[in-house]
């Protein structure tokens, strides 16, 4: 059995070959090998054989699960990294939501001041032509 597996991690192409899946296989039929050879062996004992299984057991999944853990870790680290930025972004949209928003309001003020203005001048000019 031969798994190929590819994924892309940000730009870059992470693959499980044949050889990590071949280890994989051969792990577990040793595993399976160790697990029933006291059966075979005389003056090996279960337990002392089970203890040898498990620990080869465990040092081929610390083996096989050490990349895959790191990317994850990896992984978490940038997107708390990504996290932080889009946080950080957020609060920057904000205050340029809210200055364009001080800017608006005075510009309707001002806006109004100057329509009042001209309003007055053209009351003052058609007194003076009425008058």
């Amino acid at each position: 059995m031969n798994v190929v597996r590819t994924e892309k991690l940000e730009g870059t192409e992470t693959e499980l070959d044949g050889s990590a899946a071949t280890e994989v296989e051969n792990g577990i039929r040793d595993f399976v090998r160790n697990d029933v050879a006291y059966l075979r062996r005389p003056g090996d004992g279960p337990i002392e054989n089970a203890e040898s299984t498990v620990n080869n057991l465990n040092s081929l999944i610390q083996r096989v699960a050490g990349t895959s853990l790191s990317e994850i870790t990896n992984l978490i680290s940038e997107l708390e990294s990504l996290r932080e930025w889009l946080h950080a972004e957020g609060q920057r949209v904000q205050r340029e939501i809210s200055g364009y928003a001080h800017l608006s309001q005075a510009t309707i003020k001002s806006t109004r001041m100057i329509a009042e203005n001209v309003a007055q001048w053209k009351r003052s000019a058609d007194n003076l032509r009425n008058g």
